[in-house]
């Protein structure tokens, strides 16, 4: 059974960037995971509800409309969680209306954790390097439109990959 996301795709050269220093501080997840905003956590579909689940997001994405995002600075899930984050300054509210309108019909889904948009930049890593990630990512800051999301197909070989592409109203 296939493992699905859905999720904002953070634009180049941010992407890369944000990507590059999660390798570097030895998070190794971060070669087959996009920089991204997550609007549906992995989930697993049957094959055949794929088309299903496409033509949701297709009606979901045509009712939001765009909005902007700015990350600014970092965040923490400390002691919940090991993960430090890139935080939204600006675009919660569109995120979470996006999410809500995707987590819907095939895609509604339990979440462990209150929704919280957030860009993950260290995961799982011993709490030295976490503190390391949240001071040097204190400064990072960028802008962009959020205007479209994506559909990801987990692959067990090559990580996340993006498969269908979806436009905001």
């Amino acid at each position: 059974m296939p493992t699905i996301g859905v999720a904002i795709a953070i634009p180049e050269p941010w992407a890369s960037e944000l990507q590059d220093y999660r390798t570097s501080v030895g998070d190794t997840t971060a070669t087959q995971i996009p920089t991204h905003i997550t609007l549906v956590p992995p989930t697993e579909v049957p094959e055949p509800d794929l088309q299903a689940v496409r033509a949701h997001l297709t009606q979901a994405a045509s009712a939001v409309p765009r909005f902007d995002i700015h990350l600014r600075g970092t965040g923490t899930f400390r002691p919940v969680s090991p993960v430090v984050f890139v935080t939204l300054a600006e675009g919660i509210s569109g995120c979470e209306v996006l999410a809500g309108a995707v987590r819907q019909g095939p895609l509604e889904v339990e979440l462990h954790y209150p929704y919280h948009p957030h860009v993950t930049i260290a995961h799982h890593l011993d709490d030295e390097t976490l503190d390391r990630a949240f001071a040097e990512l204190a400064e990072f800051e960028c802008r962009f439109a959020a205007d479209a999301f994506s559909l990801y197909v987990h692959d067990a070989d090559a990580g996340w990959r993006a498969t269908d592409h979806f436009a905001l109203g």
